[in-house]
């Protein structure tokens, strides 16, 4: 009786200690793994995309390129319509500042409210500003932070690729190991939260998109400084669920306070309807349940997020509690995922399941 006692007590230690370690080893690589993750989401937006053009007779080789070229060309875009604009407005900024230490100091002497509070700052900031030694290492570690950025890049967008490829081939393998009455609902759940994730991404790329249009536009008509860069700013902070719309919308109150009371109201009432029409009416209309997830359960999942895996993982905050929750859907309420609904995101994304298999 002793002597098992012992050996479960062994076991169970190995087991535990086992456990420890795993998660030790996936702490170490977080990163690598915050890049995978980021991969097969980008994956599941392109993937209908890729189906629809093998539906006629297009390799899937050359439809990942043709994804890729598309997006290049997008960025492109928006890069050549928005960078000389912005350029214009910080040229417009700095010739306002005033050149000296001296005349920032009498500036801000002059200066009332809100902008005596910046100007203020500013003089502090500059005191503080480092030596030519410290500039050039600054320099060289942002020269390695956009070298590491790049090659994430590179490594996001090749592992989307080959997942693409090796999908199905890795779905087969999960499947095989399992039960053969189990298989199917496994594949089915399988196949339910890549169509989320797929629908989540490409919604999010259209919200992007027009928010940052409609508010560019809207601050353009009320005469708000820096309109294009604080929209453009806007559209892109949508990524970051709760959080990144309340600062876009700090910030252009921020600005508009600068020039008057008068324009900061209208800044912040122009984000307020925005949001209340993106609330309302876009994103029902293009997210619709893409993710099916409640605003506390968001606000949890991108704070914890943040805490436990650092800031970068924000974006990711929402495909994981997709995922988490969609396994507790299927798992513990016992839902059927061939069952569930996954809303058409410029692509159908049932079509897609069909071809793929």
């Amino acid at each position: 009786m002793i002597t098992d006692t012992a050996r479960k007590a062994f076991v169970a230690t190995v087991v535990v200690g086992g456990v420890v370690v795993f998660a030790l080893a996936l702490w170490k690589v977080r990163v690598l793994i915050a890049l995978l993750f980021l991969a097969f989401i980008v994956a599941a937006a392109m993937r209908p995309g890729v189906d629809a053009l093998r539906r006629n007779h297009i390799p899937r080789g050359i439809g990942i390129l043709l994804h890729y070229a598309a997006l290049a060309g997008v960025v492109t875009a928006l890069l050549w319509l928005v960078v000389p604009r912005a350029i214009d407005q910080v040229g417009d900024a700095l010739q306002d500042l005033p050149s000296s230490r001296s005349e920032l100091r009498a500036e801000a002497e002059e200066s009332t409210g809100l902008r005596r509070e910046i100007l203020e700052g500013l003089q502090e900031r500059l005191v503080e500003l480092p030596s030519g030694g410290e500039l050039a290492d600054q320099a060289l570690e942002l020269g390695l932070l956009g070298f590491e950025v790049a090659i994430g890049i590179f490594f996001v967008l090749a592992c989307a690729a080959y997942w693409i490829f090796e999908r199905e081939r890795a779905v087969d393998l999960v499947t095989s190991l399992l039960p053969r009455p189990r298989r199917k609902k496994v594949r089915d759940t399988w196949d339910l939260i890549d169509l989320k994730l797929g629908a989540y991404v490409r919604g999010q790329a259209v919200l992007i998109l027009l928010v940052a249009t409609v508010l560019s536009f809207v601050f353009w008509q009320i005469g708000l400084p820096y309109w294009i860069l604080i929209g453009a700013f806007a559209g892109v902070v949508e990524i970051i669920p709760v959080i990144g719309p309340l600062v876009a919308g700090a910030l252009a109150v921020g600005v508009g306070l600068t020039e008057s009371i008068g324009l900061g109201i209208a800044a912040g009432i122009a984000v307020l309807v925005v949001r209340l029409l993106e609330d309302y009416i876009v994103i029902p209309r293009v997210l619709g349940e893409a993710v099916g997830l409640s605003p506390l359960l968001v606000l949890v999942s991108v704070t914890g997020t943040a805490l436990l895996f650092g800031e970068f993982a924000v974006l990711l905050a929402i495909p994981i509690a997709a995922v988490v929750a969609t396994l507790v859907d299927v798992v513990v309420l016992q839902k059927d995922p061939a069952g569930e609904d996954v809303p058409t995101v410029i692509f159908p994304a049932k079509e897609s399941e069909t071809v793929s298999r």
